[in-house]
């Protein structure tokens, strides 16, 4: 049986198991962050996106990650203090993963593989982000470098089409 977004789970910052199925109907954002890298501010633009559409059926995942350049070194409670404190995130954190390689997320290799990467599948930097429609369906890819706010044209779009 083929892998739909939904069909996919993982642990929340504070260890709960969270499926994407609680995400259905809804227009998610999956990005894989860090707190120490040039992009972390970032979770800025992510977190205004969330608060300006998420009554409208915005959801924003977080996946912290320290793949790149070791720029995610701390504990899920390290990780949790820093984006509420430093960034006053409100959208959902997940724990800890990895986005490439043999450990990689399943989640993230589902992704890599329905919206592939310029030259290589892989993810190349922190701040990655997949944007996925009402319906479970990946429909976007973004580069690191991209702001956030690039994506919000494409996000009303998709928040629009019940």
């Amino acid at each position: 049986m083929e892998k739909i977004f939904y069909s996919f789970s993982a642990l929340s910052l504070k260890g709960k198991e969270i499926s994407m199925d609680l995400y259905k109907n809804k227009v998610v954002v999956v990005v894989n962050t860090a707190s120490k890298c040039g992009f972390t501010p970032q979770y800025a633009q992510l977190e205004e996106l969330y608060k300006k559409y998420k009554e409208e059926g915005l959801v924003i995942l977080g996946f912290p990650c320290n793949q790149f350049g070791q720029q995610e070194p701390g504990t899920d409670k390290d990780i949790s203090e820093g984006c509420l404190v430093n960034y006053g995130v409100s959208f959902p954190m997940f724990s800890k993963i990895e986005v490439n390689g043999p450990n990689a997320h399943p989640l993230f290799n589902y992704l890599k593989d329905a919206l592939p990467g310029f030259i290589t599948n892989k993810i190349k930097w922190n701040f990655s982000k997949f944007v996925i429609d009402r319906h479970g369906k990946p429909v976007k890819r973004f580069a690191p470098i991209t702001s956030p706010l690039k994506m919000e044209a494409l996000i009303v779009s998709l928040l629009k089409d019940e």
